[in-house]
């Protein structure tokens, strides 16, 4: 017998089916090009941005003023100056480092509050929580990132810094030095007060980084509870029978066992949250103030380390002064409106910092399980 070389004959519907899905992959595949190619162009736009009017604001030959007068910044004026003063007459300065002081003050307080109580709300809802619960409260979390920053700007100035103000039992009458038993009053007779908690804490101001942070703290919450319960759930189950089996409980189960091996995506979590509130603005805008952190003399950060009150005060982050130039009157081309971009490229650098540090962060406590 002999084999016979015959071509199979497909229909021409089967053909027609094979080119239409051959088109159709070609336009998905065109599509996705086109929008990675967008994402990519839009960033590389942004920082042609950032980076251009940067090199303008330091720009040799120097800026004029809404005043008349010329300014010229140096690289080493702004990155290792320590105060900033750009918008009032006379002698200006560009020392970008009170900015920096202030967006940290700020982020420390929403870390200090959101990390622990996203941890905590995350292991409760991956590990203690029933389906039915986790199915509803994790939906009402997630929800509240979608609510506009600026109305948790609004919920800082309008609840959390008036109830800070509001609490009294924190402060204590002044003694008067030459009575002994009495207390000192102000011209209308009421006692004059104050402050009893430590360094002086709770001496809030209308405008502070207390009630800002705080506010950027609880926009932070659901980033940190989501993320960290995604990450606890997906550890293997096998861990955690193996913890059980050993005689560990569930505590020391969740603890040991399930937070180490998630740790990887937990940190990815915690430093997108803190690069999160380093890049707020409508928050601190209307809620921190707008007076830059003191850096050199008397009554200073420097001046007096041990000195918490400075949560307290008025501060001016990064963003809050971005928006402040770009909604007062600082003219187009003058050395305040350049100022402007010169904090945003900083700020940049900062967040893309924490974001490398995340990744190298991530890769390196990254678990793999067969």
């Amino acid at each position: 017998m002999s084999d016979a070389n015959t071509d199979i004959q497909l229909p021409l519907s089967k053909k027609r089916s094979q080119t239409a899905q051959k088109i159709r992959e070609r336009i998905i595949m065109a599509s996705l090009i086109f929008c990675a190619g967008v994402t990519v162009t839009i960033t590389l736009g942004i920082v042609f941005i950032l980076l251009t009017q940067t090199l303008e604001f330091f720009n040799p030959e120097g800026h004029m003023d809404g005043q008349g007068n010329v300014s010229v910044v140096s690289p080493i004026d702004f990155f290792f100056g320590l105060e900033w003063n750009p918008l009032l007459g006379g002698e200006k300065h560009f020392g970008v480092w009170p900015l920096i002081f202030g967006t940290m003050k700020v982020a420390i307080v929403a870390m200090i509050f959101a990390l622990p109580v996203g941890l905590i709300s995350a292991i409760w809802l991956s590990e203690y929580a029933k389906p039915k619960v986790r199915n509803i409260i994790k939906p009402i979390i997630e929800v509240l990132a979608g609510v506009p920053t600026v109305v948790f700007g609004f919920f800082a100035v309008t609840f959390i810094t008036p109830y800070l103000l509001r609490w009294e039992w924190w402060r204590v009458k002044i003694p008067d030095p030459e009575n002994a038993g009495q207390y000192l009053k102000d011209d209308a007779g009421n006692f004059l007060t104050e402050p009893a908690g430590l360094f002086g804490l709770f001496d809030v101001e209308v405008y502070n980084a207390m009630g800002a942070g705080l506010a950027v703290g609880i926009m932070c919450l659901p980033i940190v509870i989501s993320l960290s319960e995604d990450a606890l759930r997906a550890v293997p189950r096998a861990l955690r029978e193996g913890s059980y089996g050993l005689g560990a409980s569930k505590f020391e189960t969740s603890v040991r066992v399930v937070v180490p091996a998630a740790l990887s995506g937990i940190s990815a979590a915690f430093l997108l949250a803190v690069a999160r509130a380093v890049g707020e603005t409508m928050i601190v805008a209307l809620a921190a103030g707008a007076s830059p952190t003191k850096l050199i003399g008397q009554g200073s950060l420097l001046d007096n380390l041990t000195s918490a009150a400075a949560l307290d005060e008025s501060v001016l982050p990064m963003t809050g002064y971005i928006v402040k130039i770009f909604t007062g009157d600082a003219a187009h081309g003058t050395v305040e409106y350049y100022s402007s971009y010169a904090v945003a490229a900083t700020l940049f650098i900062i967040t893309l910092t924490l974001v490398i540090f995340g990744n190298i962060i991530q890769q390196r406590f990254r678990e793999k399980y067969d």
